[in-house]
């Protein structure tokens, strides 16, 4: 079995045992109670030696250029007030250097200002001090989108899409009812990498757009408990199995100013993803993915009259097709298609026509993003070591040939420079918070821009750190694990153990990040004197197809097979006391603690679920349909998986929690779980946060976490 072990970093040497563990606060909010890793923000090439970014005040802009030693400022918050002021005839405040900034040019930067009234579109010219354009539009407008040519932005007001052009004119593209949503983010539920819901074409004439149609969902109700009265605030809510959302696609014209709708065929209920404009903004191509998700065609529409100009290839899958990265377009004639149909998430060239040229699969490496894309060569982030890393690869487009740039085994974020000599990152490893340094691609030089200290150096004493490797049970799968020690850990002493878990898909608890990817909370439990054990599952990320496909049509089966593994492996442990074995996880992880809790009730004694999936036949369309088709295709899986059916196995203290304004799982889970409970003669314990949606957040989390933190203490150490 592999290990990695880490101790705090310690000043001197160890530091006093009088010190102070992490209070609840502390464990929560950390870089608000001086917790924070230092790093750099809004780094960005100015030109191919020059990076520019935020500075530690977050007051001015400096500039590092890679022949020089020194770090100079560049521009200020007060350059950029006066020069606002100036354009705009409004009275300018700015607390930091705006985030959002983007070079346009060596010269000029852009980046959007929230006025007292309005917000505005700004363009910064370095040289001269002043601001060479600006275009004002509507403050409570959102997902704005600048057109290539600046010369004007498409955003959504309400659940329509605008225009406001560098004159003023506002123009409003479509004037749909409520429940016809355009232009949003929001289309699909966010499934498929959906990030925006416009596209403005390359050559900046035309816009394409979701027109989301939820008339036909069920109203779910939601409750507004801070009304004088309590209000019902209806959401749309697409369960499984029942009817879903209908999206279209639509291209409207800028200088005709008419709206022309994709004919798109097949169902009304099937998902479009991918939407990709052609780099002569002709064609649209868009993948077209079945209801069932287990069939995906890749089309391309002509942009002027919304007609099928020709489908280029069908993906298929016995479980699902998942296509989450819009299409790359090496030439007018190439692009790269990203697929996990030969086990690995990685990259396809494909031409025009539809023909296959070359497949860029690299060993077990997932792709997981473009850092620099020509005709000759593509950079791209991957993963390496089952999953741990992330780094910066390179290809040969011609030869295939890959090789990895980054040498040090870490999670890597990574910008490249124009001529790709130089790339700056950020990395992070088991024993490293944060290191910057700008790099020459030949890796002939590095300069170091910040090695951040550990946060919690001189303040309290770290727990100890193991990185672990365990078989799943399947006994062939080597799974990724993580254990946090006691504090004063004495191995002829028995701990309790707190088991965090998630465990489904898109998600990865244990990475090679500064202590194996381990939480201010995870430190507050240990130093309560908890063993705090995470195992990431087959079924969750970054570790391919074969990996996370056993979820299909049983969630949570193999998932907690693992997990028992993981208890087994504990259980071997002198020092772990297997009486007292509680677990906790939220959302997905508040299914599998409630089925950890169900079905194995010998072995967990408490546990804490947060916004738990109970029965998977209330959970959305999208998600809930990939992993378990419809309750109607697959009613053996969602008996097997719901866990209403077994709360009679109920024998340990559990905790349910939800928040409910939850619009992600429904409070209807929970509801439904406790008077199962009723019904069984079980008791449970049940806490609800009035206002809060699918996860607690702000300082009511504070909250949160020490009412987790009570009752592990109160039911499983005492």
């Amino acid at each position: 079995m592999k290990k990695l072990t880490l101790f705090a970093f310690m000043l001197g040497g160890f530091l006093s045992q009088a010190q102070n563990n992490l209070t609840i606060e502390e464990a929560t909010l950390g870089a608000q109670r001086g917790f924070g890793t230092k790093a750099i923000y809004g780094a960005q090439w100015r030109t191919n030696s020059e990076l520019t970014y935020i500075d530690a005040t977050y007051k001015a802009l400096v500039s590092k250029k890679t022949d020089k030693s020194t770090v100079e400022n560049f521009v200020t918050t007060a350059d950029l007030e006066n020069a606002i002021a100036a354009a705009t005839n409004e009275k300018v405040s700015l607390r930091t250097i705006p985030f959002d900034y983007h070079w346009e040019n060596d010269k000029e930067f852009a980046f959007t200002y929230q006025g007292e009234n309005d917000k505005y579109f700004v363009i910064y010219n370095v040289e001269t001090k002043k601001v060479s354009k600006t275009i004002k539009f509507n403050a409570s407008s959102a997902e704005e989108v600048i057109a290539p040519n600046k010369n004007y932005i498409a955003y959504l007001n309400q659940n329509n899409v605008e225009i406001v052009l560098s004159n003023g004119e506002v123009i409003k593209v479509t004037n749909d009812p409520d429940h016809v949503i355009n232009g949003s983010s929001n289309t699909h539920r966010n499934e498929f990498g959906i990030d925006r819901g416009m596209w403005i074409s390359p050559d900046s004439k035309k816009i394409l757009f979701y027109k989301k149609d939820e008339r036909m969902v069920e109203d779910y109700p939601l409750v507004d408990f801070g009304a004088r009265i309590a209000e019902e605030k209806p959401i749309k809510y697409p369960m499984a199995g029942l009817k879903s959302e209908e999206v279209s696609l639509h291209v409207y014209d800028i200088d005709t100013k008419t709206t022309t709708p994709l004919n798109i065929e097949g169902d009304k209920e099937q998902f479009l993803t991918m939407p990709t404009w052609s780099p002569n903004s002709e064609s649209v191509y868009v993948g077209v993915l079945n209801r069932g998700q287990n069939h995906l065609k890749l089309q391309r529409y002509t942009a002027a009259t919304g007609k099928l100009d020709k489908q280029l290839f069908e993906e298929k899958s016995k479980t699902y097709v998942e296509p989450n990265t819009p299409l790359k377009f090496l030439n007018d004639k190439e692009f790269i298609y990203v697929s996990e149909k030969d086990g690995y998430r990685q990259m396809y060239r494909y031409n025009t026509s539809g023909k296959q040229l070359n497949s860029y699969v690299y060993k077990d490496v997932l792709f997981k993003g473009f850092v620099d894309v020509s005709p000759k060569e593509i950079y791209y982030m991957g993963t390496a070591n089952k999953g741990m890393d992330k780094l910066l690869y390179k290809v040969d487009l011609k030869s295939g040939k890959t090789i990895p740039v980054t040498k040090t085994s870490a999670t890597y974020s990574v910008e490249m420079n124009k001529d790709k000599t130089w790339y700056y990152s950020q990395y992070t490893n088991f024993t490293t918070p944060n290191n910057v340094s700008l790099n020459a691609v030949n890796g002939k030089s590095t300069i170091e821009l910040l090695n951040a200290p550990n946060p919690y150096e001189g303040k309290t004493v770290l727990p100890k750190v193991e990185m672990v490797t365990i078989k799943a049970a399947d006994g062939k799968t080597n799974l990724n694990g993580r254990i946090l020690y006691p504090a004063n850990f004495n191995e002829n002493e028995k701990y309790p153990v707190m088991v965090y878990v998630y465990g489904g898909p898109h998600a990865q608890l244990v990475s090679n990040r500064f202590g194996g990817g381990a939480g201010g909370f995870d430190y507050y439990m240990a130093q309560q004197g908890f063993v705090v054990f995470t195992l990431d599952n087959r079924g969750s990320e970054n570790r391919g197809r074969d990996f996370e496909h056993v979820i299909h049509r049983e969630l949570g089966q193999n998932e907690m097979a693992d997990q028992m593994k993981g208890v087994e492996f504990l259980k071997t442990k002198k020092f772990v006391d297997a009486d007292k074995i509680g677990v906790y996880g939220w959302s997905f992880g508040g299914f599998m603690t409630t089925s950890l809790m169900l079905n194995y009730p010998d072995t967990f004694k408490v546990g804490v679920a947060g916004g738990p999936v109970i029965d998977w036949k209330w959970y959305e369309v999208m998600y809930g349909e990939r992993y378990m088709d419809t309750p109607e295709e697959n009613p053996e899986g969602y008996e097997k998986t719901s866990t209403l059916n077994k709360v009679k196995n109920l024998k340990g203290r559990l905790l349910m929690i939800h928040g409910a304004q939850d619009p992600v799982v429904v409070q209807q889970h929970s509801m439904e779980f406790i008077e199962k409970c009723i019904k069984e003669g079980k008791q449970v314990d049940y806490f609800l946060y009035p206002t809060h949606e699918h996860n607690v957040l702000g300082r009511d989390r504070v909250h949160l976490n020490a009412k987790i933190a009570d009752y592990f203490m109160t039911h499983l150490k005492k």
